[in-house]
C-alpha cells in the first residue's frame, strides 16, 4: 500500500492557528469534508471518540489520529503540518506539529492496519519529519509524503 493511494494532494494542509487538540481535530473534519465528502462533525466526533480510548500522539512531535466510518469505500488520509505545536497527550508528553489522520471504512480490518503501519513507518523517519517541518507548502508536503512509495529501501 502506497501513501499516494490513500492521500490526495487536496488533503494536505498547513495550519497556522490550531491552538488545541480539539481545534486540530476540527481542522481534520474540515479537511475530510472538502477532500473526501465526509461530514466534518462526524469526523471530529469519531476522531475524538478514538482519542478517548487512548491518545494517538506517538511521540517526536507526531500524531496519527484515526477512526472508522460507515459509507467510506476505502482508507483515506489527511495530513496537517502545524506552524505552532499543540499538546496532544503524546506518549513522550511533547507537543505535536505533524499529524496524519486516517479515515477507514467500518469493515476495513487489515487494510486500515496496513495503512496505519505505512504512515507510522514513514513518520518514524527523523529525516522525513525534518523535511516536512522545513517545507510549509502543501504541494511540497504531499511530494515528501508520497516520494519513494514504489521504491523499497535497501
Amino acid at each position: 500500500m502506497d501513501l499516494s493511494t490513500i492521500l490526495k494532494p487536496e488533503a494536505v494542509r498547513v495550519v497556522t492557528a490550531a491552538s488545541s487538540k480539539k481545534r486540530l481535530l476540527q481542522e481534520f473534519g474540515d479537511l475530510a469534508e472538502s477532500a473526501y465528502q465526509l461530514d466534518a462533525q462526524t469526523v471530529v466526533e469519531a476522531l475524538q471518540e478514538r482519542e478517548n480510548l487512548g491518545p494517538t500522539g506517538v511521540g517526536h512531535g507526531v500524531a496519527l489520529p484515526h477512526a472508522r466510518f460507515d459509507g467510506l469505500e476505502s482508507v483515506a488520509g489527511a495530513f496537517i503540518l502545524l506552524e505552532k505545536p499543540v499538546d496532544f497527550n503524546a506518549v513522550d508528553r511533547q507537543p505535536i506539529d505533524i499529524a496524519f489522520a486516517l479515515f477507514a471504512p467500518e469493515e476495513a480490518g487489515v487494510e486500515h492496519l496496513k495503512a496505519l503501519a505505512k504512515v507510522s513507518r514513514k513518520l518514524r523517519e527523523s529525516a522525513i519529519c525534518a523535511k516536512l517541518r522545513a517545507n510549509p507548502d502543501p504541494t511540497t508536503l504531499f511530494t515528501i509524503l508520497t516520494e519513494g512509495d514504489t521504491v523499497q529501501a535497501a
